[in-house]
């Protein structure tokens, strides 16, 4: 998934086209959409004369708004990329965070002041409705621009570390205190460029991790595109090394190469497969079978949607498992999306890392994952298995973050307590 700004619902939709006829609907659509807000805001502000300042700035915006959201999409077709593609796209995508804000407050605007009426006539309480319609329109406006500022430092600021203990029934004394760092949905492309990875990558590095696990959606473009950009990713440093799943904006962007790419780079990707990795054992010669049960089998799958790509490439947490020694018995999955979680707990996982949902990136789209995927972020219990869901390292579309925080997650793999 994505942040789900307005009118674009990334996880289930595919690559925007690039032919005029859709370009032309989408814009309708948009110049629409930004007329209804127009209409429910600014005569309320051009009511009041000291609120015609105001009410200027608001149709300025929304012009802006109205003419920039298609560019982000539009420039795809563009064979040379300049510096001022890249201008446009910026423009577009703030002002789709921005509006999408506003689309929502002024749908909320609107039922708050039906509800007040409703309780007036009720109650025969008398309302000053011309100020209740000046003051909510200001206050509209004023948290839409407001979290879209905010939102946008958040974003751009290099995520956090979330430190997670995950408690594993049976856990071996070799694999007490195992280490994942998990990068995902860092979704580079428009706005999300070399220097922002290198920053991730340094982050990353200071945590000295036995594995480092991108759990999918990496990129939106082209290798040809973007594979300057996200070369910083060769120099992820984990003792068991960095290890790659596909996400849906993997198979939108060509995900045959970056496959390829990644491999180049150095990374493992996981296609329905498996690695074996060794904890700390203790001093002293051991059998193979205090080996296997020392060890991690650490699976991988292609995206929950991938087999309508390619049919080759359909995810299957059962067969990520075949040939894993049975003596592991410690079992970690990689899956991007959380709704492969029950197929993965079926097949006998301990724990599955997921991404996909960027915790909403930010207020209210958190509030409609749940219509989509079984959880939202952080960790849950499913049956017998933990599922984490990162709220993702980078972000999709607009450059917000509002009430999801960016995370680097370093989770501790610790024995559970009885």
């Amino acid at each position: 998934m994505c942040g789900t700004p307005l009118a674009v619902v990334c996880s289930r939709a595919v690559p925007v086209p690039t032919d005029p006829m859709p370009f032309r609907s989408m814009s309708v659509l948009t110049a629409l959409l930004h007329v209804l807000i127009a209409l429910r805001l600014v005569p309320a502000l051009a009511s009041s004369r000291p609120l015609w300042p105001l009410a200027a700035l608001a149709i300025v915006a929304l012009l802006v708004s109205a003419a920039t959201i298609p560019l982000p999409f539009l420039s795809r077709g563009i064979a040379k990329k300049t510096s001022a593609v890249d201008v446009l796209k910026w423009i577009g995508l703030i002002s789709m965070g921005w509006f999408s804000s506003l689309f929502v407050l002024t749908i909320l605007r609107d039922v708050g002041m039906l509800l007040t009426w409703a309780v007036g006539a009720a109650s025969g309480m008398v309302i000053d409705w011309l100020a209740l319609r000046q003051w909510s329109a200001v206050a509209v406006l004023g948290v839409a621009t407001a979290t879209s500022l905010i939102g946008f430092v958040n974003a751009r600021r290099t995520a956090g570390i979330k430190r997670v203990d995950v408690p594993i029934t049976g856990l071996p004394a070799a694999l007490d205190g195992f280490t994942i760092a998990q990068l995902s949905d860092i979704h580079v492309g428009p706005t999300i460029k070399g220097g922002y990875i290198s920053r991730i990558v340094e982050a990353v590095n200071r945590l000295d991790a036995d594995v480092v696990a991108i759990t999918g959606d990496l990129v939106d473009g082209t290798v040809p595109e973007l594979r300057d950009h996200i070369a910083p990713l060769a120099g992820l440093r984990a003792r068991h090394g960095t290890f790659v799943v596909t996400g849906n904006h993997e198979y939108y962007a060509g995900a045959h190469a970056w496959i390829v790419e990644l491999r180049r780079l150095g990374l493992t990707v996981l296609l329905n497969e498996h690695v074996v990795l060794q904890g700390r054992p203790p001093r002293g010669a051991q059998t193979d079978e205090e080996v296997n049960a020392d060890a991690l089998v650490l699976a991988g799958v292609t995206d929950f949607t991938a087999g309508h790509f390619d049919a080759a490439h359909a995810s299957d947490p059962r067969a990520s498992l075949v040939g894993a020694p049975l003596g592991a018995t410690t079992r970690v999955l990689l899956a991007h999306q959380p709704r492969s979680a029950a197929a993965a707990a079926d097949a006998g996982f301990h724990l599955q890392l997921s991404g996909h949902t960027h915790g909403g990136q930010f207020f209210p789209w958190n509030l409609f994952v749940p219509l989509q995927q079984p959880f939202t972020a952080g960790l849950h219990k499913l049956s017998d298995m933990w599922v984490y869901v990162s709220r993702g390292t980078g972000y999709w579309g607009p450059p917000k973050r509002f009430g999801a925080p960016s995370e680097i997650t370093l989770l501790r793999l610790v024995p559970e307590r009885l």
